[in-house]
């Protein structure tokens, strides 16, 4: 493995420096100046900007780097966390787009509450926000796992240059400013994988010397990962998907929802070619540099190019950092600001804005307090996904199953599944049992216990409803 001299070292930073000036001098001129703009890019996004956008929230630093650590530890199958979320937009598509963006919200809290009411709202965005902060942790960490590979610096110090460019970001652009920047960043992080993708089977002779010569389950479907946790990961990946606070927000950019279903098409051609290339990449490393930590899977073949080929590299790695970073911080604030300040404190459309970028600097930041604790960023991503799929069981329920019409039970069965979901992730997963699991059955089963407990604030709805529906049918 070679190693980048300080004239290397400087060309390399040298084209960071200039693309973040660059990206920054674009997201000011395409800045968002009201709350609208911020939150929704004024409902006129392109269905192709859009799906862009929808694809680089699930295939962001978190998923580029940890889908590749996974894959020099389980193999290729490692793929499949990526091909989960192609599948989930299929699915996203035929199943609830067009009766979220028909509700007009921009939350999926705030869709959720047409059914069940303010108190739900409030329980969902507060899951969100818990799952979204968690999102971010992985990001921070994968994004200066790759800074600090190259600029030879500590782990904190590649995180803090990560949260300062990404809050710069979010900070002005807003939802309008972050979808045509991030344009740029998706192509450019495109092309770099790619060109680490050549890399790594030029390093490894192709794929015939990986196959010969490394244990069979790198290249089985399931390889050492199983087919329980793959298939957990593919519950997992859709059900977050449909939930997600950005990919709602996204698709309320449109201008309709035709358009809106058109993006999640867009989302699904982009995944797949991605998803095997990272996993591949993931598996060659092992090959190539089997004493490295795992983490370092995807930006380990970046010393043993060019500096000017690793410049382009690192920007495209730094360039999928700040997609990742700067979409979830986004949702949160837009949960934050849409869920809470606005209906307790009903400001101004000014101070409405100008709180939004107090929320963005804070949400931006906090995530560095818990870089160092996170050792495996694929497993936390699944952890995120899992507590995002709850909030999808309650949303189906919502949509498809009207009889289900209990606040109380809603509420218990979202609190409930984000507690014992937490417990089972933080124990390791008892008995072999998968935390998405835990978080499919769990909201399930306590909204059908509620069925079954009379329910006395449903009975009293009743009553008072019933004269009305008695006059009406006179």
């Amino acid at each position: 493995m070679n190693h980048f001299n300080v004239t290397d070292t400087l060309i390399i930073i040298g084209m960071i420096v200039f693309y973040i000036a660059f990206t920054s001098w674009l997201t000011l001129k395409l800045r968002s100046k009201s709350s609208t703009e911020f939150m929704e890019g004024s409902r006129a996004l392109p269905a192709f900007i859009v799906g862009v956008l929808l694809m680089t929230e699930f295939i962001g630093a978190k998923s580029t780097v940890g889908t590749a650590q996974s894959a020099f530890e389980n193999g290729i199958a490692a793929s499949w966390s990526v091909i989960g979320a192609a599948i989930g937009f299929l699915l996203f598509g035929m199943i609830l787009v067009k009766k979220i963006y028909n509700t007009g919200k921009v939350t999926i809290s705030g869709a959720i509450a047409e059914k069940y009411g303010t108190s739900t709202k409030n329980i969902i965005s507060i899951i969100m926000i818990y799952a979204l902060l968690l999102v971010n942790v992985g990001n921070y960490v994968s994004g200066a796992a790759a800074i600090s590979t190259v600029l030879h610096i500590s782990l904190p110090v590649a995180a803090l240059i990560t949260a300062i460019v990404s809050t710069f970001y979010f900070y002005f652009g807003g939802l309008k400013g972050v979808a045509y920047v991030t344009l740029i960043h998706s192509a450019v992080k495109y092309v770099g994988v790619m060109i680490i993708l050549y890399v790594a089977l030029k390093m490894t002779g192709g794929f015939k010397p990986m196959i010969e010569q490394m244990p069979d389950y790198y290249w089985t479907w399931d390889g050492k990962i199983g087919a329980s946790t793959i298939f957990a990961w593919l519950i997992g990946t859709i059900g977050s998907i449909f939930c997600t606070q950005f990919v709602i927000q996204a698709i309320s950019a449109t201008k309709d929802a035709t358009s809106a279903k058109r993006a999640t098409w867009v989302a699904f051609l982009f995944c797949m070619p991605i998803a095997l290339a990272i996993a591949i990449i993931g598996v060659a490393a092992k090959f190539v540099h089997p004493e490295i930590n795992s983490l370092y899977a995807m930006p380990v073949f970046l010393q043993d190019m060019n500096p000017w080929v690793a410049g382009l590299v690192t920007t495209s790695l730094v360039a999928s950092i700040f997609i990742s970073v700067s979409t979830v911080a986004l949702a949160i604030a837009s949960l934050i600001v849409k869920d809470f300040y606005v209906p307790y404190y009903n400001p101004t459309p000014e101070k409405e804005m100008k709180m939004t970028r107090v929320f963005s600097l804070i949400i931006g930041f906090l995530p560095l307090v818990f870089v160092l604790l996170v050792p495996e960023v694929l497993k936390l991503s699944f952890f995120t996904r899992a507590i995002r799929l709850s909030i999808s069981v309650v949303a189906i329920i919502a949509f498809y199953l009207p009889f289900f019409n209990s606040t109380r039970g809603a509420n218990a069965s979202l609190i409930s599944a984000c507690v014992v979901t937490s417990v089972w992730y933080i124990l390791g997963n008892p008995y072999g049992i998968d935390n998405m699991y835990v978080a499919l059955a769990t909201p399930a089963i306590v909204m059908l216990l509620d069925r079954m407990i009379p329910n006395k604030a449903n009975k009293a709805n009743k009553i008072k409803t019933s004269p009305t529906e008695n006059k009406s049918g006179a």
